[in-house]
């Protein structure tokens, strides 16, 4: 082990420079959202100073007024056929690749962003790797109507523990699209891909945080240097 210890920040940094050698010019990039994704902004707008070409689509409005605030091009989604690639952080990633996202209210749209790109490449540092998904509970985006069914659907499925509105101090917490948040404990799970089917199938459920067979790379930031991680 290197005798050099490093933050948080700093592994995060290390995988999002790490991350970058996978972005060709004339990319079109889907950009993450979350302190991480943050990062890998950062550092993506010193390559552009630099003469990477690239055109983006942030998964987050916070997101794209950073990238546009360091000279990137931002572009709504309607404006591309598609995205080449993204980089985006994670709250769990498992052994397979599977994630927990969600944890900054945008998974949605960073779902969203990820089906659109031939290729999601995940950035954290290694705090973030579990051998199960479920320490971290599963954010849900709900709309405003459904909220009663939706407790109760979801209090309702094998496994769960507990179904609660998250909240910033007083207020209900919004995505961008104007919806609810609900954060829900399965305990660690032993099957992430057949609770994402349930939670797909409960009406009124927007998008859930489970992103099963999506990611295909992961940069991890470790105190030994930067591990690549491949989905099997």
């Amino acid at each position: 082990m290197s005798e050099l210890f490093h933050s948080p920040a700093e592994l995060k940094r290390m995988a999002a420079a790490a991350a970058l050698t996978a972005v060709p010019s004339n990319c079109r990039l889907g950009l993450g959202s979350g302190s991480t994704a943050e990062i890998f902004v950062e550092e993506l707008a010193v390559r552009v100073r630099q003469g990477l070409q690239v055109r983006c689509c942030a998964t987050s409005e916070r997101t794209a007024r950073l990238a546009r605030s360091k000279g990137i091009e931002v572009a709504g989604l309607d404006a591309f056929e598609g995205l080449d690639l993204t980089v985006d952080g994670a709250d769990e990633i498992d052994p397979q690749l599977n994630l927990i996202k969600g944890g900054g209210a945008c998974h949605l749209r960073e779902k969203v962003v990820a089906a659109f790109s031939a290729r999601l490449i995940i950035i954290a540092d290694d705090s973030k790797l579990v051998d199960s998904l479920g320490a971290f509970r599963i954010p849900l985006e709900v709309i405003p109507f459904a909220l009663p069914l939706v407790l109760r659907e979801v209090s309702g499925l094998p496994g769960c523990r507990s179904c609660l509105q998250r909240r910033s101090e007083s207020a209900p917490v919004l995505t961008d699209e104007g919806n609810l948040v609900l954060d829900a404990d399965f305990g660690l799970l032993t099957d992430p891909g057949s609770l994402a089917i349930r939670l797909s199938d409960v009406p009124g459920i927007v998008e859930h945080g489970l992103f099963v067979g999506m990611a295909e790379t992961a940069f991890i930031g470790t105190q030994d240097g930067v591990r690549i991680l491949e989905r099997a």
